[in-house]
């Protein structure tokens, strides 16, 4: 075939081409409707609110809780498992980006065949039966991709890649918010354990005073029993916080993944302040900082990349390969001038016949790109839920513990003045200690507090996405007529 002739089939190709391009082809999907922004109007924050930062546990200067979290993320197998996604998804999209454009090949073979003498030619009229068969050349190929289909599906397997790192930026999160609250409430089990030794003491020294006085026929025995009955219940209280104490340290082992006589060595300090309140800027800036919100945003970027790859099927594709090499069933002028071979294929697929299945494929692209937005606006509303909930708790917490607080002042002040009395001798003991045991159970429930809020802090840090910051989604209305999203994906993946 002449050159003349080839640029007229081509022509002729690129017109059928053109013909079938206009037949039967659903619509582009060019919006789907997100939600722009998490709903948190009428929630208190202040001008002064910070976001969390990447490692937002620094700011409760505790060294072992830095050694915790540290240990954690070196060697935690849920990690393990979302950092093998994230590369699973990077390989596919490498995977996907190397079957597109030029493709070259080069092949060299020699193979040596008996013919049947009883074949279609038979091999007395050849003259001989066995025969070796050389060949070498060079293979190329090359998809136009015209319409952009293989262009699309490189930006659905990166939008998967990007999924998936949001997905395990949100697993870290999850360890980290998780031995941050276990730790935290381990530090609160040690501060109660010591009042609650405190007032073991004290209601055992009030048993044996009472018990005194009704061997002395002083005291009636109904205070003594009611002593006993105290007695007998910070006892419980104290082998409650033990028992507590030692779970979390359990909890603890099992979230950083040793075993619990590995744990690192852990000693009692006193509680955090939590200082964590709502940005000001929260309802705009949540969704870039949720790692779920991210991975949700992702896999909705991928679907729609998913429905312009279907709908790139319904129209013809052209290629071109090309064979060059040499051939030869004598070895010794494989390499001459008379071996050469040379190919030239050009091929258009035409969706004639396959109209139902494309359509079919076509809806359940379609039908992933629905639930992938559902999922995603699902996922902002639960952000604004978690958060809301959060910054409420910590109000009322708050509120609380400065009822509390007055509560622990009047308690202490009785517990000062029974003393004095006592010194003065004006009194007994036994005011003393039911003053001091009042005070105890008070200084308890101001521990529980803290310790409700400071596990309300960590609850809102994650809430807030614990520092993370999405990077951009490829473009948010993708189109397969748009260079740009394909150019920019290109580039990410060759950082990767």
């Amino acid at each position: 075939m002449n050159m003349s002739r080839l640029l007229r089939t081509l022509a002729v190709m690129l017109a059928t081409l053109l013909l079938g391009a206009c037949i039967g082809v659903p619509d582009r999907v060019r919006h789907v409707d997100l939600r722009q922004q998490v709903p948190l109007a009428g929630l208190p924050s202040t001008h002064g609110g910070k976001w969390p930062d990447a490692a937002w546990w620094k700011q409760y200067h505790d060294p072992q809780l830095d050694t915790l979290i540290g240990h954690a993320l070196k060697g935690d197998t849920s990690l393990a498992a979302a950092r093998s996604r994230v590369e699973l998804a990077r390989a596919s999209a490498r995977l996907t980006a190397a079957q597109v454009g030029l493709r070259i090949n080069g092949s060299a073979q020699v193979s040596r065949q008996r013919m049947s003498e009883n074949g279609l030619i038979p091999t007395r009229f050849l003259g001989f039966t066995w025969y070796t068969q050389g060949d070498i050349g060079i293979q190329g190929s090359y998809d136009f991709d015209l319409w952009g289909g293989h262009r699309d599906a490189v930006e659905a397997a990166i939008g998967e890649m990007r999924a998936a790192q949001a997905g395990r930026s949100a697993a870290a999160l999850e360890l980290e918010t998780g031995i941050a609250r276990t730790y935290f409430g381990w530090l609160a089990d040690q501060a109660r354990l010591q009042k609650a030794r405190q007032l073991v003491a004290s209601q055992q020294h009030l048993v044996r005073i009472l018990k005194a006085r009704v061997d002395a026929g002083l005291d009636p025995s109904d205070n003594l029993e009611q002593a006993r009955a105290n007695y007998a219940s910070a006892r419980e209280l104290e082998a409650a916080l033990e028992g507590s104490a030692r779970i979390r340290k359990a909890v603890l082992a099992a979230l950083i993944g040793v075993a619990p006589a590995n744990l690192p060595p852990l000693k009692p300090r006193p509680l955090p302040v939590a200082e964590t309140t709502l940005p000001a800027d929260a309802g705009l800036d949540l969704i870039a900082r949720r790692p779920d919100i991210a991975a949700r945003r992702w896999q909705v970027e991928a679907a729609m990349r998913g429905t312009d790859a279907a709908r790139t099927r319904f129209f013809p594709d052209l290629s071109i390969s090309a064979l060059a090499g040499f051939s030869s069933i004598d070895m010794g002028k494989l390499l001459n001038p008379g071996s050469r071979v040379l190919t030239i294929t050009p091929a258009v697929h035409l969706p004639i016949f396959e109209g139902g299945q494309l359509r079919a494929g076509f809806g359940v692209s379609k039908a992933r790109l629905d639930q992938a937005v559902a999922q995603y606006n699902n996922a902002v509303l639960d952000a604004a839920r978690q958060v809301a909930t959060g910054v409420l708790d910590l109000d009322r917490l708050r509120a609380q513990r400065r009822q509390k607080d007055k509560q622990l002042q009047a308690v202490s002040a009785l517990e000062s003045n029974a003393s004095a009395r006592n010194r003065r001798g004006i009194t007994n003991l036994i005011p003393v200690l039911e003053a001091r045991a009042r005070s105890l159970s008070q200084r308890d429930a101001l521990l529980q507090l803290d310790a409700q809020i400071l596990d309300a802090d960590v609850g809102l840090i994650q809430a807030l996405g614990g520092g993370y910051r999405m990077r951009a989604p490829v473009s948010n209305t993708p189109s397969a007529s748009d260079p740009e999203p394909a150019n920019a994906s290109r580039q990410a993946l060759s950082h990767e």
